[in-house]
C-alpha cells in the first residue's frame, strides 16, 4: 500500500535571484516545478514510497530559472532533475523507474509478465499520446485529440481485475499519464467545454481512482492555473 499521507510544506521555488543549494552534500534532491507534469510523475513517485524525509523537493522557477541550474546542476536546463549518489540525472520516465529500483516503498512495476509487457508498452506510447494532444492545441483540437483518449480507453479494457491500466495495481503506468491527463482536462474542458470522460467509461472510473490517492493529490494544479499557463502557451497570438 502507499506511505501515509504527509501533510508537506511545499518550499518556495527558487529564481535567479536565489542561492544554490549545496550540490552532492549527501542530500538526495527532485528538482521539480510544481505545474509541470513531467516533473510532477517523480514528485507523485517520490510521495506514493513515501521518501518526503528522503528525497527533498527543490522547485525551480521555469519563467526566471537561475543561471547556476544549467551551469552547475543539469546542462539540460529542464525538470525534472534528480541528485542522487553524487549524480543529476534526467528524463521524468527514466527518473520513475529509478526512483522505484533505487529507493524503498512499495514497488510500482508488475511481476506478471504480461502486465510487464504492456507496462512498457504504455509507457513507451506516452510520448506519443502527448505529442497528439499538445499537437491538437494548435489545430482542430477535439477532433485531433480525441483519437488519443480513445487508446485511453483501449487501454483500460486490456485487465479487468480492477480500474488502473494493469488492473488492480496503480503502476508507474498511472504515474506516467496521469500527470497529463490532469493537464489535457482542465484545458480541454475549460477552453473548448470538452469532456474527455464522455462515452469513456474506463478513463471516467481510472481518473475518479486515481484521485483517491493521496501521493497523486497533493501534487495537483489549481484547473485554473492550468487553464490559465496553457492558454498562455497555446493560444498566445504570436
Amino acid at each position: 500500500m502507499a506511505a501515509a499521507i504527509v501533510n508537506e510544506h511545499l518550499p518556495t521555488p527558487l529564481d535567479a535571484t536565489s542561492e544554490q543549494p549545496p550540490l552532492f552534500d549527501g542530500t538526495t534532491r527532485l528538482y521539480t516545478n510544481y505545474t509541470c507534469p513531467f516533473a510532477q510523475r517523480v514528485w507523485i513517485i517520490r510521495n506514493y514510497k513515501g521518501l518526503h524525509d528522503k528525497i527533498k523537493l527543490v522547485p525551480i522557477n521555469l519563467q526566471n530559472r537561475p543561471a547556476w541550474y544549467k551551469e552547475r546542476v543539469y546542462h539540460v536546463n529542464k525538470v525534472p532533475s534528480l541528485e542522487h549518489n553524487g549524480k543529476v540525472i534526467g528524463e521524468s520516465l527514466d527518473l520513475i523507474k529509478y526512483v522505484d529500483i533505487n529507493f524503498e516503498g512499495p514497488s510500482l512495476q508488475p511481476k506478471d509478465p504480461a502486465k510487464k509487457e504492456f507496462a512498457e508498452e504504455l509507457i513507451t506510447y506516452s510520448d506519443t499520446f502527448n505529442k497528439i494532444v499538445f499537437t491538437s492545441f494548435k489545430g482542430e483540437t477535439v477532433k485531433e485529440a480525441g483519437p488519443a483518449f480513445d487508446h485511453l480507453e483501449n487501454a483500460l479494457h486490456k485487465f479487468n481485475d480492477g480500474p488502473f491500466f494493469l488492473g488492480h495495481e496503480f503502476s508507474l503506468v498511472d504515474i506516467a499519464y496521469i500527470a497529463f491527463v490532469e493537464k489535457f482536462q482542465a484545458f480541454l474542458s475549460g477552453v473548448w467545454n470538452y469532456d474527455i470522460t464522455a462515452g469513456r467509461p474506463k478513463l471516467t472510473k481510472w481518473i475518479e481512482e486515481v484521485n483517491k490517492i493521496d501521493a497523486y493529490k497533493s501534487t495537483k494544479t489549481d484547473p485554473k492555473v492550468i487553464v490559465e499557463l496553457y492558454s498562455a502557451r497555446f493560444l498566445a497570438k504570436h
